[in-house]
């Protein structure tokens, strides 16, 4: 299959398997630029950064960029591995956030609505 991509205003023609998915030609395409988009809307405030994780436990981090949708464990709870935690909204996806190890939650680093990065440290354990 090959489709157009627009890279940094430039047109490139990419040429994709179906089978495997593999990237096989990436060509400059002649095709005409492709038509400028409106900017985007203002992101919503990001949450001030987190207060720097205690000395000891297990760091639990953000796999990615989102919004925390909710928080299931309150700081001094025993949890077992793979318990979910929170969930966070990342891309309309609702994804879990679970428990790295066995153990008690020492300090939770966000709460219901906080905006995260990736890496953002979201509790330890």
């Amino acid at each position: 299959m090959k489709y157009i991509v627009t890279l940094n205003g430039k047109n490139y023609e990419v040429e994709v398997t179906e089978e495997d998915a593999v990237l096989l030609a990436v060509t400059e395409a002649a095709a005409a630029p492709a038509p400028v988009a409106a900017p985007a809307p203002a992101a919503a405030p990001v949450a001030a950064a987190p207060a720097a994780p205690t000395a000891g436990g297990t760091n639990v981090p953000s796999p990615m960029p989102g919004t925390i949708l909710s928080v299931n464990v309150a700081a001094g709870q025993a949890v077992k591995t793979g318990d979910v935690l929170m969930v966070l909204e990342a891309m309309k996806m609702e994804n879990d956030i679970v428990a790295p190890c066995d153990g008690t939650v020492k300090q939770l680093l966000v709460s219901k609505g906080s905006t995260v990065n990736t890496d953002d440290i979201l509790a330890i354990i």
